[in-house]
């Protein structure tokens, strides 16, 4: 899947007469360079694999100067299956935003993002999600901070269970796609700090606006199938909250089919 080129992996396969196929196959901008310079020892891992099914015509590109074989463009296959919600929580009055998949230097703005916006629209509450659990801690003390230096009211998930509270930091795992179900304004992380992006597409089937940073190199693919996404950078991000307000939910410019990938399979085996 992807991008997991282990040179063993696919030698054992064909030595024990194993069909093998790439599947949702990408090469990032940043990874490229790395790629070219030992496209050596790529062209040895491509001489064992039958079949490559692409995200992207760039990917296209990139995977056959590297010497892959019978490559097709299917796009995203994460396009082909749209997210549903594990949970159903009751929605918070008045609009939600929810900042998903925060990282480290994006918390702060979002923050003061946020308050600017509430000056305007005092019913909006903001629900934190960050990315990785051992920065829970960290971004409640910053949440708190800023909920209290500006008298709001702050929500810890762990302890209340609450969204009621105007800033509230959901502070669990798995929660994401259900918290994505009772949101109107999702800005959605890792794209305003140079980690790359996160996956857009979980956002679609909820009607959600959504607004992301312009650092989205490892996304690139997905986000050229959808339209209706607001980028902006951090200086920018309260004036595109209340832009957000009246702009239309993101939406796929075609659909995705995993029709090709089972076709090919089948012809492989």
């Amino acid at each position: 899947m992807e991008a997991e080129l282990w040179f063993l992996l696919f030698y054992i396969a064909k030595l024990r007469g194993a069909k093998t196929l790439l599947i949702n196959a990408r090469i990032s901008d940043r990874s490229w360079k790395s790629y070219r310079r030992f496209s050596w020892f790529y062209r040895k891992i491509f001489d064992l694999i039958d079949e490559v099914y692409a995200q992207s015509e760039t990917d296209r590109e990139r995977l056959e100067l590297l010497g892959a074989k019978s490559v097709t463009v299917t796009g995203n296959i994460k396009l082909a299956q749209p997210a549903r919600a594990a949970k159903s929580y009751p929605k918070p009055a008045g609009t939600v935003v929810t900042a998903a998949s925060t990282h480290e230097g994006e918390e702060e703005s979002i923050l003061d993002s946020f308050l600017e916006f509430k000056r305007g629209h005092p019913d909006a509450k903001l629900l934190i999600v960050p990315r990785h659990p051992e920065r829970f801690d960290k971004v409640c003390a910053v949440a708190k901070r800023a909920a209290s230096g500006s008298g709001l009211g702050f929500g810890r998930w762990s302890e209340s269970k609450s969204m009621d509270a105007d800033i509230v930091v959901i502070d669990a795992m798995g929660e994401l796609i259900n918290i994505y179900a009772i949101s109107d304004i999702v800005i959605l992380g890792g794209a305003f700090a140079p980690v790359g992006g996160h996956n857009p597409a979980e956002v679609l089937p909820f009607g959600c606006r959504l607004i992301t940073g312009k650092r989205i190199f490892n996304q690139k693919a997905i986000f050229s199938e959808m339209e209706g996404v607001l980028f902006c950078d951090l200086p920018e991000l309260a004036q595109t909250l209340r832009e957000a307000l009246d702009a239309p939910p993101p939406k796929l410019k075609r659909e995705t089919s995993l029709e090709p990938i089972l076709k090919g399979v089948s012809d492989v085996v």
